[in-house]
């Protein structure tokens, strides 16, 4: 469930919105964007139970911008690659955006499956993490519900990933980055 879908949308600007759910409310993603294009969030504000801001497949030319995300899950490209037809994601640029007590900071997630797509031009910077358990994450085997049938990994292709002048901390114990 998200609390904004963007689909099929083209040349939308969401400019200081606020977005709240309790922390342990599952499956609430703040704004979900999917197959669509020329998209920018900006000067907003988002706390859920699940990804603050994800961007899902057929998507490109995505700017957020200004964000202050948590709790949550942090920003999520994916997940990818779990239904045929899937589109390739490009042109993400998430920048000046600062996640607070969130499970993860910037998080690339796909399935490990025979889909054929690519996440390419994908760049963050100026990220401010401050007590983020999982501050970067690439993560090509995204399971949230079990695929031990999973017999073949094929992986969701990722190309020209950047990460610029990003700081902060991480709570004790966890891991920087997961592929």
């Amino acid at each position: 469930m998200f609390h904004m879908s963007i689909y099929e949308s083209q040349g939308l600007t969401l400019n200081n919105v606020t977005i709240s759910a309790p922390d342990n409310s599952p499956n609430t993603d703040g704004v979900h964007i999917t197959r669509s294009s020329d998209i920018r969030i900006i000067n907003s504000q988002v706390a859920t139970g699940d990804d603050c801001i994800s961007i899902g497949e057929g998507s490109s030319n995505v700017n957020i911008m200004g964000v202050s995300c948590g709790p949550g899950h942090g920003i999520s490209v994916g997940s990818l690659g779990k239904n045929k037809g899937e589109r390739d994601v490009s042109l993400i640029t998430v920048t000046n955006c600062t996640l607070t007590d969130t499970t993860n900071g910037v998080r690339i997630k796909t399935f490990a499956s025979p889909v054929s797509l690519t996440a390419y031009d994908l760049t963050f910077q100026h990220i401010i993490i401050n007590n983020v358990k999982n501050p970067i994450i690439i993560n090509q085997r995204y399971c949230p519900q079990g695929c031990s049938r999973v017999r073949f990994f094929f992986f969701i292709s990722e190309s020209n990933l950047v990460f610029i002048n990003s700081s902060g901390c991480r709570t004790l114990g966890s891991r920087a980055i997961l592929g």
